[in-house]
């Protein structure tokens, strides 16, 4: 049984929306974070960045940058650039890219689910990762980066969605990088309570993305219920924000490895071993994509091959029979020397947002190999995390990113 509340969203007054709503912080470099702010003074990296306020001599995780956010967002709140609904509401959130719509509820998610693996993971976190935006929720006494959960297709939540989207949403704007987003409010009761139900009904909530955000958050709530031994678990620290998109709403991209070296081998030396291990076929110059699972596709020398996975190595453990795991497992380890993809200084890894061409580049400059991979399915994801098992280091790229700044739920008490 799921907890997926409705809130009170902190959200922007309107017309200040579509300058507001930032992509996510870890998006950006410092550098790039202070680019963008000072193009879009109103973005909301001046709060999930708040080292953007200050010179470069300032540690980006000084205390005094903590409290600039804090000190930010609730002028902003208590200056009407942000507004507060009266009653707690779900928010239906839709993104869409190259004319592709994906549509999910905004809502709050149960720390408790979370801990009891309602909500499923599938990576690891490191606590060094979640240091940073555990210090940025509890100071700001808000959560402001939405966590990107996903569950199987539900036909009532998919009627209320449907329903609300006949009416004019309250935010419609296309973002400077060509994302159309929009945004409507259920107030009804009856809806809210149908919704509600709905995801009580479910056994199985996943984090699609933001693993350490999600983390971050859940371990918040855990340090104010130590500090508040009364609380009874209505707190909104028992909570946190969240977009929630059925399994049919979204769409993985691939992700792309490039290699700095060929461990020593000659790239005919190098080919031989490949077709040692795959089924080869020679492409040429033109740039080709995997059309199917169990294809990768292969950027040598400015070649590109197709490389098939034998039969033999098609296997139905959850894990090892990702296709990034046999590339590992089977080249990246046994060819390349590459044992460990997250901390090997040859590999790196390029979302398939950037294309093709990206991977050509990379291995034409600073690498010499590329691996164009399938997407990984949300299906595969879903049975990773029903297996408890991991997927393996950049398995899977989403698109489009949700935004910052659009929901923000307060644990202010």
């Amino acid at each position: 049984m799921a907890r997926v509340l409705p809130f009170r969203a902190i959200r922007p007054k309107s017309g200040l929306e579509d300058k507001i709503a930032a992509l996510p912080y870890d998006v950006y470099n410092r550098e790039e974070a202070k680019t963008e702010v000072t193009r879009e003074p109103y973005s909301f990296l001046k709060i999930d960045r708040a080292e953007t306020q200050f010179d470069d001599s300032v540690d980006t995780y000084a205390d005094v940058v903590y409290e600039k956010a804090k000190e930010i967002l609730w002028n902003m709140i208590e200056s009407g650039e942000f507004v507060q609904d009266d009653t707690p509401c779900y928010y239906v959130y839709e993104l869409i890219m190259d004319g592709r719509s994906q549509t999910g509820i905004t809502a709050c998610a149960s720390i408790d689910d979370y801990m009891n693996n309602v909500i499923k993971k599938h990576e690891n976190t490191r606590a060094d990762k979640e240091v940073d935006r555990i210090r940025h929720v509890d100071t700001c006494m808000a959560q402001t980066g939405p966590i990107f959960l996903a569950y199987r297709s539900n036909e009532v939540i998919n009627s209320y969605i449907s329903q609300t989207k006949i009416e004019t949403p309250i935010y419609d704007f296309t973002s400077p990088d060509g994302i159309t987003h929009r945004v409507w409010v259920i107030r009804d009761a009856e809806a809210i309570a149908a919704i509600g139900q709905a995801f009580a009904d479910m056994q199985d909530i996943y984090i699609a993305d933001g693993h350490h955000r999600c983390a971050s958050a859940v371990k918040v709530g855990l340090k104010r219920r130590e500090a508040k031994p009364e609380y009874d678990g209505t707190e909104e620290f028992n909570y946190f924000l969240s977009v929630l998109f059925s399994d049919d709403q979204l769409m993985i991209m691939d992700y792309n490895r490039v290699v700095k070296d060929l461990n020593g081998h000659t790239a005919e030396e190098f080919l031989q071993k490949v077709e040692g291990i795959f089924d080869v076929s020679l492409i040429g110059t033109k740039a080709y994509r995997p059309v199917a699972k169990g294809e990768i596709a292969m950027y040598l020398s400015g070649i590109w091959y197709k490389l098939v996975i034998r039969e033999e190595d098609r296997l139905e453990d959850p894990v090892e029979g990702l296709d990034v795991s046999i590339l590992q497992k089977k080249l990246l380890d046994a060819v390349l020397d590459i044992k460990d993809p997250k901390t090997d200084k040859r590999i790196d890894f390029v979302g398939g947002i950037r294309g093709l061409q990206e991977l050509e580049r990379r291995a034409t400059s600073d690498c010499v190999l590329a691996f164009a991979m399938y997407p990984t399915s949300i299906g595969e994801l879903f049975a990773v995390a029903d297996a408890g098992m991991l997927m393996p280091p950049k398995s899977t790229w989403f698109e489009p990113k949700l935004r910052s700044g659009l929901f923000i739920h307060s644990i202010k008490e």
